[in-house]
C-alpha cells in the first residue's frame, strides 16, 4: 500500500470478454481510468474499448501487470498463464473476478477456488469478488431503485478488502464483505457443478 498514498492507484482488467467489458463500463461510467489487457493484440480489441469510452485503454499484458489492482476477469483456467508474466506480485492487489464452473475439486487440491487462485500470485494480495453476478447484470448500472447492486467481497488480506471495498463504492456497488477466502469465498465460488449460496443473487442496498 506504500506508494496508493502518494498517488491514485492505477487500474488494470485483464480479460475482456462479457465480464471484462460489463467491468469496463463501470469505469467508464463513473470517469475512472482503466487499462485492459487479453493475450491478444491491443489493437484487436481497441474498438470495443473506444465503444465504451476513452478512459478505457487497450494495451498488453506485460503493460496491464504494472497497475496497483488488477481485476482478473479471464476463463478460470487461464488465471496461471497471467500469474506467469510477473515473478512476484508484491504490491499489487488481484481481485478474483473467475468462476471455476466445471472444474473437479479434486484439480483444486480440495481448496476453495479463490485460495487456489492466489497460490499462483506469489506475494499478492487477493479479494475475491465481483464474481457473483452474471454478465448481463453486471453491466447494468448498479444504480436500483434509489439503493445500490451489493457486490460481495472475501480476503484474507483486511486492508486489501478495504481498498477494493472503496472502489466498489466508487463504482456505484454497496460492497459487503464476508470474511476470508475460505469462509466467505466459499459462499461466492462455483466449482464442478455446485455453486455457494449467494452465486447469483442479484441484491440491492438501500442506505
Amino acid at each position: 500500500m506504500s506508494n496508493s498514498k502518494n498517488k491514485a492507484a492505477s487500474y488494470a482488467i485483464i480479460g475482456f470478454g462479457k465480464i471484462g467489458q460489463a467491468l469496463a463500463k463501470a469505469f467508464a461510467r463513473n470517469g475512472i481510468k482503466v487499462s485492459v489487457a487479453t493475450t491478444r493484440d491491443p489493437e484487436s480489441f481497441a474498438p470495443d474499448a473506444a465503444a465504451i469510452g476513452s478512459g478505457i485503454i487497450p494495451t498488453t499484458l506485460a503493460e496491464a501487470v504494472k497497475a496497483d489492482v488488477i481485476f482478473l476477469a479471464v476463463r478460470f483456467e487461464s488465471h496461471p498463464d497471467v500469474a506467469k508474466v510477473l515473478q512476484t506480485w508484491q504490491e499489487k492487489t488481484i481481485v478474483d473476478v473467475t468462476n471455476a464452473y466445471g472444474v473437479p475439486i479434486e484439480k483444486m487440491g480440495g481448496l476453495p477456488s479463490a485460495r487456489f487462485v492466489a497460490q499462483s500470485f506469489t506475494g499478492g494480495k487477493l479479494v475475491k469478488g465481483f464474481n457473483h453476478l452474471g454478465a448481463a447484470i453486471l453491466d447494468q448500472d448498479p444504480a436500483v431503485h434509489g439503493g445500490r447492486r451489493v457486490v460481495f467481497l472475501a480476503s484474507d488480506d483486511d486492508g486489501a478488502a478495504a481498498e477494493i471495498g472503496a472502489l466498489a463504492e466508487n463504482l456505484g456497488f454497496a460492497p459487503v464483505k464476508l470474511g476470508g477466502l475460505s469462509e466467505g469465498g466459499l459462499l461466492v465460488q462455483a466449482h464442478g457443478n455446485s455453486w455457494g449460496k449467494l452465486i447469483f443473487q442479484d441484491l440491492v442496498k438501500f442506505d
